[in-house]
């Protein structure tokens, strides 16, 4: 194991933390919700589902075939910097929206959503390639550790800016992704030759989604574990889409206390990746996502009792502490099933089940907000559903780690 590959590999998902952590689930997100589209009767909430709803499906649908192209035309980390560059370059776009500028302001976000999401497809490829199976769920572990750790840090440097100018705000977030992201394409492995050269790749992967399609299927528990992964991710997406207008219509938290109570959460989320990192590769990610994925149950049931700013606190904790393992677990236990040169592809299909999923929530908490004149509490039990169906269908897939231990 390359101690500096290793690094720099957790040191990406450090830089990348800070975009979800200030645009997707606190900052921007209320921002666009209040005041660009504004949020009287839960059409801000409606806006802000279509728009990541349709981000994630553009990146479902791209996914399997963009990793198939990486594989065989060997451009893995240039698609990887493309699609960084995309996000960037949103981000830094928010700097010239305004309030009502609402088609601009689902375009731009787009653009820097698919870029995000895009990204994370090739980086998390890189996994099973520079990490041994029996360190996997310890390393995945540590890169959520430091990615908690830059949401922390993200959140720590937009609060003197978000309620008195915002648009810093979104040049710190594309500055610090950035920045911290150099060393990662400096260190992790070039890309190498590939089978096809990029144009005859695209053309393949264009005209063999069928064939792409199979290689899955052909894998009896990546197929299934994907078909568990489906449901309870798109729980778990959910949840950070939509967490902030929950906070702040249902619980009426103010900007500047989101971004504390968010803080909390982040530091939650690095010590339930860092704490469950060990016993991902000791006990199997099947065990730990499967009692991960019943902390989340109980959340999404407690969440409709809950009345006071402070009991919904603790319970964003939970979620943290619950949202840093379940990510952790979840990516080791892909790994774990991926045939050794399919990396970048079959991580594409993990992204087409956790987007294509994700179309689905946002627009259920979206649209049962608007059926019930803004009761959020009922648009999240409409979702806690889908925790149960993903656990439930997760005790179908043998875990690699179980049966290495039974031999």
């Amino acid at each position: 194991m390359n101690k500096k590959q290793v690094g720099a590999w957790a040191l990406f998902d450090f830089a990348n933390s800070v975009y979800p952590a200030v645009i997707v689930s606190v900052v921007f997100q209320i921002y666009f919700i209040e005041s660009v589209v504004g949020n009287e009767a839960g059409e801000g909430d409606a806006w802000w589902g279509r728009a990541v709803s349709l981000s994630a499906l553009i990146v479902a649908l791209s996914a399997p075939v963009l990793g198939a192209i990486a594989d065989r035309a060997g451009v893995r980390k240039r698609f990887m910097a493309f699609c960084v560059a995309m996000c960037i370059t949103g981000v830094a776009l928010f700097t010239t929206l305004e309030p009502g500028m609402v088609l601009y302001g689902f375009l731009i976000f787009l653009v820097a959503n698919v870029g995000f999401e895009a990204c994370l497809v090739f980086y998390n490829a890189y996994l099973p390639d520079i990490v041994p199976p029996d360190k996997r769920g310890w390393v995945s572990g540590v890169g959520f550790g430091f990615g908690y750790a830059g949401s922390a840090l993200g959140l720590i440097m937009a609060l003197p800016f978000a309620t008195t100018n915002i648009q810093v705000v979104w040049i710190l977030v594309a500055g610090m992704f950035l920045i911290f992201s150099l060393p990662t394409f400096i260190y992790l492995p070039r890309d190498g030759e590939g089978t096809m050269t990029v144009p005859r790749a695209a053309l393949w992967g264009l005209t063999s989604f069928r064939e792409l399609w199979g290689e899955v299927i052909a894998q009896k528990e990546l197929r299934r574990y994907l078909l568990a992964y489906f449901f309870y991710i798109d729980g778990v997406l959910t949840a950070i889409y939509m967490s902030s207008t929950l906070a702040s219509n249902t619980f009426g938290y103010e900007q500047t206390e989101l971004i504390y109570l968010y803080l909390a959460i982040q530091i939650s989320a690095l010590v339930g990746a860092f704490l469950l990192a060990k016993p991902t590769d000791r006990l199997g990610p099947k065990k730990v996502v499967t009692g991960v994925l019943g902390l989340w149950i109980t959340i999404a049931i407690a969440i409709f009792f809950v009345e006071s700013k402070a009991a919904f606190a603790v319970i964003g904790l939970l979620a943290g502490f619950g949202l840093g393992s379940v990510q952790s677990a979840s990516r080791a236990f892909m790994a774990s099933l991926i045939p050794d040169g399919r990396e970048s592809e079959m991580f594409g299909f993990y992204a087409l089940c956790g987007k294509s999923s994700s179309v689905i929530g946002p627009l259920i908490f979206g649209q049962v907000a608007l059926m019930t004149g803004g009761n959020q509490k009922l648009s999240v039990m409409s979702i806690s559903v889908l925790f149960v169906v993903g656990a439930f269908l997760l005790q179908r897939v043998n875990d690699p780690k179980a049966a290495e231990a039974a031999a």
